[in-house]
């Protein structure tokens, strides 16, 4: 999966679980466009519009992690939380600082896609 913000390209290994394969089928249909907003300047999040298939756990996020919350809220984190959340992903092409400086201050908007072989 691929998530462009702010003239930049996230790429994003997805996991194998229902819940990461919901979103690839959300993403079939056609790119989907996030506002996403900043929590505690640690995650950026943005509601998917829809329930997926939740497989919550309690983990402690890191810099990279894509988690789907709440079973519709889509979270890119940049720092850590532990919480119970269903890891969908995690980004690939970026280190700690590149990511962060991807995502930006504030509030932002992101737009999801599948790369041509995840179609």
């Amino acid at each position: 999966m691929k998530i462009e913000v702010n003239g930049k390209v996230i790429r994003v290994k997805l996991l194998d679980n229902s819940s990461a394969e919901a979103v690839k089928g959300l993403l079939k249909e056609g790119p989907v466009t996030l506002d996403m907003k900043d929590y505690a300047h640690m995650e950026k999040f943005g509601s998917l519009g829809k329930q997926l298939p939740r497989n919550d756990r309690p983990i402690t996020t890191k810099a990279g992690d894509v988690i789907l919350s709440e079973g519709h809220l889509l979270v890119i984190y940049y720092a850590p939380n532990t919480w119970n959340f269903t890891k969908i992903g995690t980004v690939q092409n970026m280190t700690e600082k590149e990511l962060k400086d991807a995502l930006g201050k504030g509030n932002i908007t992101a737009i999801l896609s599948l790369d041509e072989e995840e179609k």
